[in-house]
Protein backbone atom coordinates (compact mmCIF):
# COMPACT_ATOMS: atom_id res chain seq x y z
CA UNK A 1 0.00 0.00 0.00
CA UNK A 2 1.17 3.49 -0.12
CA UNK A 3 1.69 5.90 2.42
CA UNK A 4 -1.11 7.84 3.47
CA UNK A 5 0.64 11.06 1.79
CA UNK A 6 0.34 9.76 -1.96
CA UNK A 7 -3.50 10.35 -1.38
CA UNK A 8 -3.80 14.14 -0.02
CA UNK A 9 -4.63 14.91 -3.69
CA UNK A 10 -7.50 14.14 -5.16
CA UNK A 11 -7.74 12.76 -8.49
CA UNK A 12 -11.11 12.74 -10.55
CA UNK A 13 -10.31 9.53 -12.69
CA UNK A 14 -12.06 8.20 -15.73
CA UNK A 15 -15.94 8.92 -14.67
CA UNK A 16 -16.97 8.54 -18.06
CA UNK A 17 -19.36 11.34 -19.78
CA UNK A 18 -22.12 10.15 -17.09
CA UNK A 19 -25.97 10.35 -18.37
CA UNK A 20 -27.60 13.09 -20.78
CA UNK A 21 -30.38 15.60 -19.49
CA UNK A 22 -33.16 13.82 -21.23
CA UNK A 23 -31.81 9.74 -19.21
CA UNK A 24 -34.99 8.00 -19.01
CA UNK A 25 -36.14 6.88 -15.18
CA UNK A 26 -35.42 3.69 -14.71
CA UNK A 27 -37.71 0.52 -13.46
CA UNK A 28 -36.49 -2.27 -11.24
CA UNK A 29 -39.38 -4.27 -12.61
CA UNK A 30 -38.54 -5.92 -16.04
CA UNK A 31 -40.62 -7.70 -17.78
CA UNK A 32 -38.48 -10.70 -17.70
CA UNK A 33 -38.14 -10.54 -13.59
CA UNK A 34 -41.96 -9.99 -13.41
CA UNK A 35 -41.95 -9.14 -9.72
CA UNK A 36 -45.27 -8.56 -7.89
CA UNK A 37 -45.03 -5.20 -6.11
CA UNK A 38 -47.47 -6.20 -3.73
CA UNK A 39 -44.89 -8.90 -2.03
CA UNK A 40 -42.15 -7.22 -2.61
CA UNK A 41 -40.15 -4.22 -1.78
CA UNK A 42 -39.58 -2.66 -5.50
CA UNK A 43 -36.35 -1.00 -4.20
CA UNK A 44 -35.06 -4.37 -2.44
CA UNK A 45 -32.03 -4.93 -4.27
CA UNK A 46 -32.85 -8.31 -3.55
CA UNK A 47 -35.78 -8.75 -5.16
CA UNK A 48 -33.54 -9.31 -8.84
CA UNK A 49 -31.44 -11.52 -7.13
CA UNK A 50 -33.92 -13.92 -5.33
CA UNK A 51 -36.41 -13.91 -8.30
CA UNK A 52 -33.76 -15.24 -10.94
CA UNK A 53 -32.87 -18.14 -8.10
CA UNK A 54 -36.32 -18.79 -7.31
CA UNK A 55 -37.79 -18.98 -10.88
CA UNK A 56 -34.69 -20.42 -12.18
CA UNK A 57 -34.89 -18.27 -15.66
CA UNK A 58 -32.72 -19.08 -18.29
CA UNK A 59 -30.26 -16.84 -19.77
CA UNK A 60 -32.11 -16.46 -23.01
CA UNK A 61 -35.25 -15.42 -21.01
CA UNK A 62 -32.95 -12.66 -19.17
CA UNK A 63 -32.57 -9.05 -20.72
CA UNK A 64 -28.98 -8.68 -19.68
CA UNK A 65 -28.78 -5.00 -21.64
CA UNK A 66 -32.12 -3.98 -19.54
CA UNK A 67 -30.34 -5.89 -16.05
CA UNK A 68 -27.20 -3.60 -17.06
CA UNK A 69 -29.11 -0.45 -17.33
CA UNK A 70 -30.58 -1.14 -14.09
CA UNK A 71 -27.41 -1.05 -12.83
CA UNK A 72 -25.87 2.36 -14.43
CA UNK A 73 -29.05 3.66 -13.30
CA UNK A 74 -28.20 2.55 -9.37
CA UNK A 75 -24.75 4.26 -9.64
CA UNK A 76 -26.26 7.11 -10.91
CA UNK A 77 -28.39 7.77 -7.60
CA UNK A 78 -24.94 6.34 -5.78
CA UNK A 79 -26.53 3.11 -4.78
CA UNK A 80 -22.90 1.45 -5.31
CA UNK A 81 -23.74 -1.59 -3.82
CA UNK A 82 -26.37 -2.60 -5.23
CA UNK A 83 -24.99 -1.45 -8.58
CA UNK A 84 -22.19 -4.32 -7.77
CA UNK A 85 -24.58 -7.13 -7.14
CA UNK A 86 -26.70 -6.15 -10.31
CA UNK A 87 -24.04 -6.05 -12.56
CA UNK A 88 -22.63 -9.41 -11.38
CA UNK A 89 -26.04 -10.88 -11.79
CA UNK A 90 -26.07 -9.33 -15.86
CA UNK A 91 -22.36 -11.07 -15.77
CA UNK A 92 -23.70 -14.33 -15.13
CA UNK A 93 -26.92 -14.59 -17.17
CA UNK A 94 -24.60 -13.21 -20.33
CA UNK A 95 -23.28 -15.47 -22.68
CA UNK A 96 -20.19 -16.35 -21.31
CA UNK A 97 -17.19 -14.13 -22.36
CA UNK A 98 -19.01 -11.86 -24.59
CA UNK A 99 -19.25 -7.98 -24.68
CA UNK A 100 -22.21 -8.00 -22.85
CA UNK A 101 -20.40 -10.16 -19.82
CA UNK A 102 -17.68 -7.86 -20.37
CA UNK A 103 -19.23 -4.68 -20.14
CA UNK A 104 -21.18 -5.94 -17.20
CA UNK A 105 -17.77 -6.53 -15.72
CA UNK A 106 -16.07 -3.47 -16.17
CA UNK A 107 -19.12 -1.67 -15.09
CA UNK A 108 -18.87 -3.99 -11.67
CA UNK A 109 -15.16 -2.91 -10.86
CA UNK A 110 -16.53 0.99 -11.28
CA UNK A 111 -19.14 0.25 -8.29
CA UNK A 112 -16.48 -1.17 -6.71
CA UNK A 113 -14.28 1.48 -7.01
CA UNK A 114 -16.80 4.22 -6.02
CA UNK A 115 -17.18 2.07 -2.61
CA UNK A 116 -12.97 2.35 -2.56
CA UNK A 117 -13.38 -1.53 -2.79
CA UNK A 118 -10.03 -1.12 -4.81
CA UNK A 119 -9.33 -5.26 -4.52
CA UNK A 120 -12.68 -6.50 -5.89
CA UNK A 121 -12.80 -4.01 -8.36
CA UNK A 122 -9.36 -4.69 -9.63
CA UNK A 123 -10.85 -8.16 -9.68
CA UNK A 124 -13.62 -7.25 -12.20
CA UNK A 125 -11.32 -5.12 -14.07
CA UNK A 126 -9.25 -7.99 -14.98
CA UNK A 127 -12.19 -10.85 -14.87
CA UNK A 128 -13.37 -8.20 -18.32
CA UNK A 129 -9.85 -8.05 -19.57
CA UNK A 130 -9.67 -12.00 -19.17
CA UNK A 131 -12.85 -11.95 -22.06
CA UNK A 132 -10.81 -9.83 -24.56
CA UNK A 133 -8.11 -7.45 -23.69
CA UNK A 134 -8.57 -5.80 -27.36
CA UNK A 135 -12.41 -4.78 -27.55
CA UNK A 136 -14.42 -2.04 -27.30
CA UNK A 137 -14.89 -1.84 -23.64
CA UNK A 138 -11.15 -2.55 -23.18
CA UNK A 139 -9.55 0.61 -22.64
CA UNK A 140 -12.43 1.43 -20.02
CA UNK A 141 -10.59 -1.72 -18.08
CA UNK A 142 -7.25 -1.19 -18.48
CA UNK A 143 -7.67 2.62 -17.80
CA UNK A 144 -9.99 1.91 -14.92
CA UNK A 145 -7.34 -1.20 -13.46
CA UNK A 146 -4.84 2.18 -13.72
CA UNK A 147 -6.50 3.85 -10.91
CA UNK A 148 -7.53 0.69 -8.54
CA UNK A 149 -3.76 -0.51 -8.90
CA UNK A 150 -2.48 3.35 -8.06
CA UNK A 151 -4.51 3.14 -5.18
CA UNK A 152 -3.14 0.51 -3.93
CA UNK A 153 0.85 2.18 -4.26
CA UNK A 154 1.39 -0.24 -7.46
CA UNK A 155 2.36 3.44 -9.75
CA UNK A 156 4.47 1.30 -11.75
CA UNK A 157 1.92 -1.41 -12.92
CA UNK A 158 -0.88 1.58 -12.89
CA UNK A 159 1.50 3.20 -15.37
CA UNK A 160 1.43 0.00 -17.58
CA UNK A 161 -2.01 -0.20 -17.52
CA UNK A 162 -2.95 3.61 -19.02
CA UNK A 163 -0.25 2.86 -21.31
CA UNK A 164 -2.06 -0.06 -22.82
CA UNK A 165 -5.43 1.78 -22.39
CA UNK A 166 -3.87 4.73 -24.89
CA UNK A 167 -2.47 1.95 -27.10
CA UNK A 168 -5.81 -0.15 -27.48
CA UNK A 169 -7.95 3.45 -28.16
CA UNK A 170 -5.84 6.74 -29.04
CA UNK A 171 -9.11 8.63 -29.18
CA UNK A 172 -10.32 7.72 -25.68
CA UNK A 173 -9.90 11.30 -23.82
CA UNK A 174 -9.82 9.68 -20.70
CA UNK A 175 -7.17 7.60 -20.99
CA UNK A 176 -4.43 10.38 -22.15
CA UNK A 177 -5.98 11.84 -18.76
CA UNK A 178 -5.03 9.41 -16.83
CA UNK A 179 -1.44 8.81 -18.62
CA UNK A 180 -0.93 11.98 -18.00
CA UNK A 181 -1.66 11.73 -14.49
CA UNK A 182 0.53 8.58 -13.78
CA UNK A 183 3.38 10.22 -15.69
CA UNK A 184 3.62 13.34 -14.02
CA UNK A 185 3.26 11.26 -10.38
CA UNK A 186 6.50 9.65 -11.86
CA UNK A 187 8.07 13.50 -12.53
CA UNK A 188 7.79 12.77 -16.22
CA UNK A 189 6.21 16.60 -16.48
CA UNK A 190 6.90 16.58 -20.32
CA UNK A 191 5.43 13.60 -21.50
CA UNK A 192 2.16 14.23 -19.12
CA UNK A 193 2.17 17.73 -20.92
CA UNK A 194 1.76 16.03 -24.14
CA UNK A 195 -0.68 13.02 -23.09
CA UNK A 196 -3.06 16.41 -21.14
CA UNK A 197 -2.86 18.34 -24.61
CA UNK A 198 -4.42 14.90 -26.34
CA UNK A 199 -6.66 14.52 -24.18
CA UNK A 200 -7.56 18.61 -24.76
CA UNK A 201 -7.46 18.02 -28.19
CA UNK A 202 -9.99 14.53 -28.19
CA UNK A 203 -12.61 16.75 -26.50
CA UNK A 204 -11.76 16.45 -22.38
CA UNK A 205 -11.73 20.24 -21.42
CA UNK A 206 -12.51 20.58 -18.18
CA UNK A 207 -10.89 22.24 -14.95
CA UNK A 208 -9.67 18.63 -13.44
CA UNK A 209 -7.41 17.99 -16.98
CA UNK A 210 -6.14 21.67 -17.01
CA UNK A 211 -5.12 22.07 -13.30
CA UNK A 212 -3.19 18.94 -13.52
CA UNK A 213 -1.45 20.20 -17.32
CA UNK A 214 -0.95 23.34 -14.87
CA UNK A 215 0.98 21.37 -12.32
CA UNK A 216 3.16 19.56 -15.00
CA UNK A 217 4.03 23.11 -16.85
CA UNK A 218 5.14 24.72 -13.50
CA UNK A 219 6.80 21.67 -12.64
CA UNK A 220 8.97 22.36 -16.06
CA UNK A 221 9.67 25.74 -14.66
CA UNK A 222 7.14 27.30 -17.62
CA UNK A 223 5.34 29.39 -14.84
CA UNK A 224 3.81 32.13 -17.63
CA UNK A 225 1.77 29.02 -19.35
CA UNK A 226 1.45 27.33 -16.47
CA UNK A 227 -0.78 30.55 -14.33
CA UNK A 228 -2.69 30.84 -18.32
CA UNK A 229 -3.93 27.23 -17.96
CA UNK A 230 -4.44 27.54 -14.53
CA UNK A 231 -6.96 30.16 -14.96
CA UNK A 232 -8.93 28.94 -17.64
CA UNK A 233 -9.52 25.70 -15.06
CA UNK A 234 -10.11 28.25 -12.15
CA UNK A 235 -12.82 30.29 -15.47
CA UNK A 236 -14.14 27.01 -15.77
CA UNK A 237 -14.65 25.68 -12.61
CA UNK A 238 -16.61 29.00 -11.62
CA UNK A 239 -18.33 28.06 -14.63
CA UNK A 240 -19.67 24.90 -13.48
CA UNK A 241 -20.01 26.05 -10.32
CA UNK A 242 -22.76 28.72 -11.13
CA UNK A 243 -24.70 26.30 -13.70
CA UNK A 244 -24.81 23.98 -10.76
CA UNK A 245 -26.94 26.95 -8.64
CA UNK A 246 -28.27 28.19 -11.91
CA UNK A 247 -29.63 24.21 -11.71
CA UNK A 248 -31.21 24.26 -7.97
Amino acid sequence: MAEDGERDRPHRFSEGQGFSEDYEEFSLDPPELNVDPAKVDPVDTRVITDELDERNIAKDQVDVEQLVDVGLSYMQINRFEEATETFERAAQFADEDSLEAQEAWVNKGAAHAQLEEYDEAIGAYKEALRIDDDSEHAASAETNLAYALWQFGETEEALHHAERAVEIDPRFPQAWYNRGFFLQERGLSEDAVNAFDNAIRLGMRNADVLEEKARALEELGREDEAEQVQQQADELRQQQEQELIEDR
